[in-house]
């Protein structure tokens, strides 16, 4: 009885150690081995004239626009095809049409400052075929209370 509990103690331990395979199940429902993706020399690449814009202090309800200018780096044209904010408060549009290799695109931002209060640090989050596949920008400032009259 002895030999037989520490032959699957032995035999849990290994079972244990083995390095198991990581699946994901992509949107058509195929399961589909995991693999980090290496991006080719010739993929498109995101560049950004400033990462970070600062609004700088204004008063609660104010909206705040602006626009993230960047260049398509790469040598294949870049197709961005989603941008997220960390709240619905802010709104980013990205470019329908490819930015070819060399040529110059922007992403429009509109923070809505109504509700919000002190500082604030959104990040926009794009999503697109360069490398890397997701690029972040932050747009930063202080909201300010109402004066009251």
């Amino acid at each position: 009885m002895k030999k037989l509990f520490i032959v699957a103690i032995a035999a849990v331990s290994l079972a244990a150690c083995q390095q198991s395979k990581t699946t994901t199940v992509t949107t058509d429902s195929t399961v589909t081995e995991s693999q980090s993706v290496v991006a080719s020399p010739d993929a498109a690449v995101i560049s950004f004239e400033q990462g970070m814009y600062n609004f700088g202090k204004i008063v609660q309800g104010e909206k705040v626009n602006h626009e993230y200018k960047f260049t398509n780096t790469g040598k294949s044209p870049l197709i961005v095809t989603n941008a997220t904010a960390t709240c619905g408060c802010t709104i980013p549009e990205v470019p329908k049409e490819p930015v070819k290799p060399g040529d110059n695109g922007v992403i429009k931002v509109v923070f809505n400052s109504a509700g919000k209060m002190g500082m604030q640090d959104k990040v926009i989050t794009i999503t697109s075929n360069g490398n890397p596949s997701t690029t972040e920008v932050h747009l930063i400032g202080e909201v300010q209370e109402v004066a009251a009259k």
